[in-house]
Formats: structure tokens, C-alpha cells, sequence
């Protein structure tokens, strides 16, 4: 048969076919390309999927501001670090930095973020609602109580940020009223009932290691609590987590030996992480890493340093002085790190060529797993050699980020090289680990004058921070610096009020730059003065004048982000009302 003829044959046939249908409009309807029907949805396996989305929000899935790494929104708000780089690089930071944040920008992202968030996690529990055959009942609770978590964490977020928001659950979509829901409605009930739903269903163990389990709903259920003061619940459910307390791959709560151990790879979802965000390098897709960390390395290292770009985040100096110690190795308590000697010696404004030597003073060992300092082994790359990683000082100044950076030994397994930047690893991100479990334990003790078990908490995390196997060391094994740090004496707990200055002043030392510190300043309402302090001596003539001099936080505003714009204007000022001051 020569192709002539095929080709008659095939529209012969055509022709037929069409006459046998002319009669009726069934050949017009053509399914949408990409979309799956309900009985693919609802399988176990549809549905499972639609859980794993809602969690791989919560690295930001591309924006970094929307990651619970929240280095922006608790970290450089919260005086851990400033903007850093250069004047022209990250401009969006600057007014965020400045406390001069607009209804625009970042602040849409990050909400727009969470929101998907909560709309995958809505999506999967109306996917549960016609669940099929093989999906059992077991299947469903437990489904369901992961979902709730998710849910009540991304709103647990949205309220530390913005306050008031919109709260819509699974009832409520797109052609069913989503546009009409005001914010103005408490979300803390709203959040509470999602993880205590959580915590009373989940197992004690999990499938897959970076699924949240009971304990961590636990955690979470308390820390809800905390942010409202309520101290009695939060208390009761800590008494059962520090003593029942494990992860999801079944290991029993506690602090890892060495406190550079938490921020390596090699030992991701230890004994210490609660909840954290899964990372892997060299999937196909850096998304899958630990993307929102990428900006935040030394600049212009090369070969001889990770990342090389872009020098965002850098420590404040207010930060790196806090971690000065007295004779016995108690921090100065009463503020003094920012004045006279106490200041920890900086090498603001001297070139790398040129010499220095780093402070000889009492320091806490953590300053150095935090903060990359000149004259200080930088992981096992090299001493930092000071300016020529630094973009600029005078936008920055002198010191660089070391927590959730990538070794050398691990170039090409746990770090990945498939992107723009080799500043993707395999390092997961801790939004609660067991320290900060036992540190909010400590805060509630007080709360309740259980002073001395208070300080029995504190002393846990302090006495690993001085073991001295997990010291920054140079090559001939000896500390890179006069690392002096002690176990808080009775005498600092004596009382309410100065047990509470200690148990603040901790939180800052073991969780700094991991996002935490502006929500404790706004949670303890002491956020003006603490941050104007901060702003005065960040922006003084030696800093960073240009970058923070005139910055000031406003009680009664700057708590909150505003509510974005666009937000308002999709859904009507009527309906959706702005934060005060904006």
C-alpha cells in the first residue's frame, strides 16, 4: 500500500467517524490536560502525597522570608543580626531592619506563603472526607492529626506575624465565601484545638523520621500556651515531655553532647530535634535542600570558604558582646557587655593584610558556633580571615553567620552544587529542639515559683555549652579562645525577677540567630525598650551609622507586620482591617 492511499484510508475513516457522532456534543467534552479525577485523588497514596505538600511549605518553597527559619522576621528584628552585605544589595530589608516596613513586598510573600500552607492542608482534609477503600480508619486520624498540626502551626506563624488574620478551614473555598472572612477573629482557640487534636492522635513514633509525632504536638501544644501565658497548662505538658518525651524515629529527648553537633548534617534528626524541617542535597531540585539559608554566607570566600556569597545576616555587634562572661563565667546580667572593655574585641575598619588579634576576655563557647570571627577557625575550612570575607563592614559589620552552614568534609554529599550557589545543604532546620523545650520549661517554673527545678533546666543547657570536648579548637587542640562558662549558682534564682533576667538572657545565648528572639521580646513585652536599646547602639557612630542610626521600634505598631495591601484591596477594606500605625 504506497502512502496515497493511506492517507485516503485514514480520512475515509475520519469522515465515518464523524457522521456517527454528528447527532450528539459528547466529542466537545475533552479532559483538562494535568487534571486528576476525584478516584485518583482519594486513594491512599493521592492523599498522602497531598500531606507531604503541605508539609514542603515550610521551608518557604522558594521565599525565603516564608520559611519557619524566620532569620529575617525573629532574627534581624530581633537585634541577632543585621541586614548585612552592601548598601544596594537586599534593599527590601532595609526598612524591615529599620522597623519602617511597608504593606507591601516581603510582608505579601510571606502571607501569601502561609496561606498555601494552610490550603494545601485544608485540601487534604476534604480529600479525607471521600477517602477510598483503602484508606483505613487508622489511616484517617492519623492523616488528620498531622494535617491539624501543619494547619495550626502555619497559623501559629501568621499569628506571631501579623496578629490578626483571616481563619479558614477546610469548609470554606474558593465560590463559598473565602473573600468574605474577616480578621477578627481570635485564632488562638482556633490554633489550640488543631495541635491538641494533633497531640491526642498522633503516634509516639512515625513511618518517616521528618513526620511530626505526639511529642512534638506535645511541644508545640505548650509553646502555644506560653505565647499566652497560660503557664499551668504549659507546664503540665512539659512535666510529661521531658519525661516521656521522644522523636519520631524513637529516640528519647536530650541534649546532644557537643553543641556544634546540633548545626552538622552527619546528625541531623537527633535526640535534641522535636519538629524540624527535612533537608536533602542532590535530589534535582534545591527546594528540596535547605534553600533559605543560600543568601546567608561569607562573601567572596572562593575555594577557601562555603558558600561565597552573599553575606546577608551578619551577627550584630550587640549579639556578639552578649556572649562576654564575668570571673566565674556567669553573663553580665546586668547589660554591662556593651560598654567599656566588656565589648568584645572586633576588627571593624582593618583589612585582612593588616594584623590583629582576637579578644583575650572570658567568653561563652557559643559565641563561636554562632558568629565567624576573624582570627577563629570558621568549621573546618580555615581561621575567618576577617574583612575580605566581609562585603562591606560599614553596612554589615565585621562578623559573619556560622550556624546552618556546610562543612567542608561536606562538599558533595550533604551539600549541593546544582544551583547558582553551592549554598544549598543537606542540614536541617530545628523549629523546636529539646533545649528550647527545656528552656520554656524553665520560664513556666518560675511562673509557677518553682525557682530551683527552674534553674536545674537552665543548668542542663549551660552544662553542655561548657563541655569542653565541644569547644571551637585550632589544629593543635587547644580552645580558640578563653572559653569561661558555669552552672548558674542558687543565688541568680533567689528570687522571680532575677531568675526570669537569667532565663531570658539563655534564651538568647543557646537559640540565638534560629528566629526566636523578636517573638520573645513581643511575647514578654519588652520589646521597645530592649530593641531601642539595640537600634541606639547598632546605629552609633562606630557601627553602622548610615545602615541603623535614627531607627526606632514604636510600641503599639511594631509588634506586627501590616496586613498586605493587595490582601486588602482583593477583599475590601470593610472586611479585612489594617494593624494600627500602618
Amino acid at each position: 500500500m504506497n502512502l496515497k492511499k493511506q492517507v485516503l484510508i485514514l480520512g475515509s475513516t475520519a469522515a465515518i467517524s464523524l457522521v456517527g457522532v454528528a447527532c450528539k456534543d459528547t466529542f466537545l467534552e475533552v479532559p483538562v490536560t494535568g487534571q486528576l479525577s476525584v478516584a485518583q485523588l482519594n486513594t491512599k497514596a493521592a492523599i498522602e502525597g497531598s500531606l507531604v505538600s503541605v508539609y514542603s511549605l515550610l521551608n518557604g518553597r522558594g521565599d525565603r522570608n516564608a520559611s519557619f527559619a524566620n532569620w529575617v522576621w525573629g532574627g534581624i528584628r530581633g537585634g541577632d543580626a543585621n541586614k548585612g552585605t552592601d548598601f544596594g544589595d537586599g534593599t527590601n530589608f532595609v526598612p524591615i531592619q529599620r522597623f519602617e516596613t511597608i504593606p507591601t513586598g516581603d510582608v505579601a510573600g510571606t502571607w501569601a506563603r502561609k496561606y498555601e500552607g494552610i490550603s494545601r492542608a485544608n485540601s487534604t482534609l476534604r480529600l479525607l472526607a471521600t477517602a477510598g477503600s483503602d484508606v483505613s480508619a487508622a489511616d484517617k486520624i492519623r492523616i488528620t492529626a498531622e494535617t491539624r498540626f501543619l494547619r495550626g502551626l502555619y497559623y501559629f506563624d501568621l499569628k506571631r506575624l501579623y496578629n490578626m488574620a483571616p481563619y479558614i478551614d477546610e469548609t470554606v473555598d474558593y465560590g463559598t465565601g473565602i473573600e468574605k472572612v474577616p480578621n477578627n477573629t481570635d485564632l488562638w482557640p482556633k490554633i489550640e484545638a488543631d495541635i491538641k487534636f494533633a497531640y491526642e492522635n498522633l503516634p509516639e513514633t512515625q513511618s518517616a523520621v521528618g513526620r511530626v509525632n505526639k511529642w512534638a504536638a506535645a511541644a508545640q501544644l505548650a509553646k502555644t500556651y506560653m505565647y499566652q501565658k497560660k503557664f499551668s497548662e504549659a507546664k503540665t505538658l512539659f512535666d510529661l515531655i521531658i519525661a516521656n518525651g521522644k522523636t519520631s524515629n524513637g529516640k528519647k529527648y536530650g541534649l546532644v553532647a557537643k553543641y556544634a553537633d546540633l548545626y552538622r548534617a552527619t546528625n541531623d534528626n537527633n535526640e535534641e530535634s522535636v519538629f524540624a524541617i527535612q533537608a536533602a542535597a542532590n535530589t534535582g531540585n534545591v527546594n528540596n535542600a535547605n534553600p533559605e539559608f543560600d543568601l546567608n554566607y561569607p562573601y567572596n570566600t572562593g575555594p577557601n570558604g562555603p558558600g561565597n556569597c552573599c553575606g546577608f545576616n551578619q551577627p550584630s555587634f550587640e549579639y556578639v558582646n552578649s556572649f562576654r562572661t564575668d570571673a566565674t563565667g556567669l553573663p553580665l546580667l546586668d547589660n554591662s557587655y556593651n560598654s567599656g572593655a566588656n565589648q568584645v574585641k572586633n576588627d571593624m575598619n582593618i583589612l585582612s593584610k593588616d594584623p590583629f588579634t582576637p579578644d583575650a576576655g572570658n567568653l561563652d563557647p557559643r559565641l563561636d558556633h554562632a558568629v565567624g570571627r576573624r582570627g577563629i577557625p570558621y568549621l573546618d575550612w580555615q581561621d575567618h580571615p576577617g574583612a575580605d570575607w566581609i562585603r562591606l563592614q560599614t553596612s554589615g559589620g565585621p562578623y559573619s553567620p556560622k550556624k546552618f552552614t556546610y562543612y567542608k568534609s561536606d562538599r558533595g554529599s550533604l551539600q549541593d552544587n546544582s544551583s547558582w550557589t553551592p549554598g544549598y545543604t543537606a542540614l536541617n532546620f530545628p523549629i523546636i529542639r529539646y533545649a528550647d523545650v527545656l528552656l520554656m520549661a524553665a520560664e513556666a517554673e518560675i511562673e509557677a515559683g518553682s525557682l530551683a527545678k527552674a534553674r536545674d533546666y537552665v543548668n542542663m543547657v549551660r552544662k553542655r555549652a561548657a563541655n569542653p570536648d565541644g569547644f571551637v579548637k585550632r589544629a593543635n587542640g587547644t580552645p580558640a579562645a578563653n572559653y569561661v562558662i558555669s552552672e548558674y549558682p542558687a543565688s541568680v534564682f533567689a528570687s522571680k525577677t532575677s531568675a526570669t533576667t537569667a532565663l531570658r538572657f539563655e534564651r538568647r545565648l543557646e537559640l540565638g540567630d534560629e528566629g526566636h528572639r523578636f517573638f520573645d521580646l513581643v511575647r514578654w513585652g519588652v520589646a521597645a525598650p530592649v530593641l531601642n536599646a539595640y537600634l541606639q547602639y547598632e546605629g552609633a557612630v562606630a557601627r553602622l551609622p548610615t545602615a541603623l542610626g535614627g531607627a526606632k521600634f514604636t510600641a503599639g505598631k511594631d509588634e506586627y507586620l501590616p496586613i498586605p495591601q493587595a490582601q486588602i484591596d482583593i477583599q475590601g477594606k470593610d472586611i479585612l482591617k489594617q494593624n494600627p500605625g500602618y
